[in-house]
C-alpha cells in the first residue's frame, strides 16, 4: 500500500479523535468534504482503518487496577494453542493475549476493579487451561497509555 502526507495526516486526526465532522477534518488537511470521505473510505476498504470504537476510562466504570499475567506453559501442541486461545477470548476481563518469545510463552493484559476480583479471574483461568506457571503484576501508576500508532513507518 502506498500513503501519502494527506492519509497520514487524515489516519493521525482520526486515531486522536473520529468523532470531529468530516468537515472538520477535511478543513485540517486542506481536501474537500467528498475527497476526504473518498480517502478515508479506501483506507476502510483496504482494512487500514479496522474500526471506529469509544474509549471508555476505565476507573469510572469500575475498571481501576490493570494486571499484566505472565504464563508459562509445558504444552505447545496445536489442541493446546486453541484450548487457551477459547480460554482467554472467554475471559472478557482479559483485553489483550500476545505470544511471546523468550522465557515467558504468553502475557495477558487484564483490567478489573479489586484484588479479589483478580483472584476470580486467576481461578477461572486455572480451571480453563493447564498451565505451568502464572506470574502477575499489578499497574500502581499508568505513565501512558494510547490506542494512536505511529505514523511514521508508511
Amino acid at each position: 500500500m502506498k500513503f501519502d502526507n494527506l492519509d497520514r495526516k487524515l489516519l493521525h486526526l482520526l486515531q486522536r479523535d473520529a468523532t470531529r465532522s468530516l468537515n472538520e477534518i477535511a478543513d485540517d488537511i486542506g481536501l474537500s468534504r467528498n475527497a476526504c470521505w473518498r480517502r478515508a473510505k479506501a483506507l476502510e476498504e483496504q482494512g487500514v482503518i479496522s474500526s471506529r470504537v469509544a474509549l471508555l476510562d476505565p476507573v469510572k466504570i469500575n475498571l481501576g487496577l490493570t494486571v499484566f499475567i505472565g504464563i508459562r506453559t509445558d504444552h505447545h501442541t496445536a489442541e493446546w494453542v486453541e484450548k487457551f486461545r477459547k480460554a482467554v477470548q472467554d475471559i472478557s476481563e482479559i483485553t489483550g493475549v500476545y505470544r511471546m518469545a523468550g522465557d515467558t510463552d504468553y502475557i495477558l493484559r487484564a483490567m478489573v476493579p479489586d484484588m479479589k476480583a483478580y483472584d476470580r479471574l486467576y481461578k477461572r483461568l486455572i480451571d480453563k487451561i493447564e498451565l505451568s506457571d502464572v506470574s502477575s503484576s499489578f499497574v500502581m501508576e499508568e505513565i501512558k497509555h494510547t490506542t494512536a500508532l505511529p505514523l511514521d513507518y508508511i
